[in-house]
């Protein structure tokens, strides 16, 4: 396999004009100017579409959009402020145009938590496999030494390794950690298990509707905070992907639905319920004859996870980079010992070709690491990546960002450079996925 898939690497290299290894320069001021267009090719911005389609992303719709979702708080499963989350996500889809919003419906009853020394509660069921306590992660004790626990750290999945200084993650369950008084309340309804509901929308392709492209976020997540990273940043990333697509006189030859993921917190049961109800149904007619096709074909399914914070590794006081670091990148990352690798490969290039094209601030690299998010149910299946802002595996797992799962993911903790990460996402994402649709602009 590691052959096969170095091979099929070196193809994408070729193909792309991209290389696995990305060196960048610093990033631009955020406030700056830039138009998007494809560069090196031949085609004028004018009569470029995806150059068009690009340019209906800005900073200012994408943070206005995350100060919408932030007025839910951490939206954690199974509480009212997350029904409430996902009826005003619904809304915003149709205010866009993407009308034929639908929802997935599904039990959640999990199994109680296991009691831990010191009442802390069991972390991320269904194997999320993170340490939580009953309150604020703690601070590393001190500068950790080159060659211990908080030096070196070797993760099971895939076997990767990461050396440098970590920091200790966890999930606050504590709403005393908060110090703002209207999230304390806003947040303090406990989950509860029962019914659940996820909602999405579909983009129909003109010439081959039967086919699609799922673009995809989970918009709950918990900490006791807003959630706007984890994972509000990919939620509005795909709800400004919908809007784009759904501009006056854009169309696509293939479909393409965004989809807004619930429960990804709890062990992404959220899609894979949408991959256990919807399965069966890709590219059936219904009613035949009809030209409707319900659940069109599955022909890729883009990931947005965490997409605003890449500051570095912890130093080793254990502090954090105020700043977003010179080298920050977009992580395009498919899983390497996946049923689909070689085909979620290819994909992953093909989206790093197209923020090599269009995108305007940060650069994209990829990785064959993908991990604990929720295109890993349509893995086995068919070709699926994941954006992030770090390496998942090896950087986010090893503290690079303080705010995961904290009381302090809230709006306020991020600048425009943060933003900005998170919307040449969104750059690159949209631009690959018109690429791939056969997107057009009257």
């Amino acid at each position: 396999m590691k052959q096969t898939l170095l091979s099929f690497a070196l193809v994408g290299v070729l193909a792309t004009g991209a290389s696995v290894m990305t060196t960048s320069a610093a990033a631009p001021p955020a406030d700056a100017t830039f138009t998007p267009q494809a560069r090196g090719g031949g085609e004028s911005q004018a009569d470029d579409p995806v150059a068009k389609l690009v340019g209906q992303l800005s900073l200012e719709r994408y943070k206005t959009t995350l100060k919408g979702l932030s007025q839910f708080g951490d939206r954690e499963q199974g509480t009212k402020r997350n029904r409430d989350a996902v009826d005003w996500i619904e809304a915003q889809l149709k205010s866009y145009g993407c009308t034929n919003t639908e929802r997935i419906i599904y039990t959640y009853a999990p199994e109680p938590r296991a009691p831990r020394a010191g009442g802390a509660g069991r972390a991320g069921q269904a194997g999320r496999g993170r340490a939580a306590g009953s309150g604020a992660a703690s601070t590393p004790p001190g500068p950790p030494e080159p060659g211990s626990a908080d030096w070196t750290r070797r993760g099971q999945a895939g076997g990767s390794t990461y050396y440098g200084y970590r920091a200790r993650t966890g999930v606050n369950r504590s709403l005393e950690a908060q110090p703002d008084e209207r999230l304390r309340e806003l947040n303090a309804e406990p989950t509860a298990p029962g019914e659940r509901q996820e909602v999405y929308c579909t983009k129909i392709g003109t010439t081959r509707p039967q086919e699609m492209y799922i673009v995809g976020a989970h918009m709950d997540g918990h900490g006791k905070g807003e959630a706007i990273n984890d994972d509000g940043s990919g939620t509005a990333l795909v709800m400004e992907l919908a809007r784009a697509f759904h501009q006056p006189g854009v169309t696509t030859d293939v479909s393409i639905r965004f989809a807004l993921w619930n429960n990804e917190e709890t062990g992404l049961n959220g899609a894979r319920a949408y991959v256990e109800q919807r399965e069966a149904l890709q590219g059936k007619e219904s009613p035949v004859g009809s030209g409707t096709y319900p659940e069109p074909k599955w022909l890729g399914m883009i990931q947005h996870d965490m997409m605003m914070w890449d500051h570095g590794m912890p130093r080793p006081d254990g502090t954090i980079n105020p700043e977003q670091r010179p080298e920050a990148d977009i992580n395009i990352e498919f899983q390497s010992n996946s049923k689909m690798a070689e085909e979620s490969m290819k994909l992953a290039f093909a989206v790093k070709a197209a923020a090599d094209a269009y995108t305007t601030h940060y650069p994209a690299t990829v990785g064959p690491h993908m991990t604990n998010t929720d295109s890993t149910p349509f893995m086995d299946i068919i070709p699926a990546i994941s954006l992030r802002e770090n390496e998942r595996g090896m950087q986010t797992g090893a503290g690079w960002n303080p705010h995961w799962h904290q009381p302090t993911d809230v709006f306020s903790t991020f600048s425009d450079k943060d933003f900005m990460l998170g919307l040449t996402s969104a750059q690159a994402t949209l631009a690959a996925v018109a690429r791939l649709a056969g997107a057009k602009v009257q």
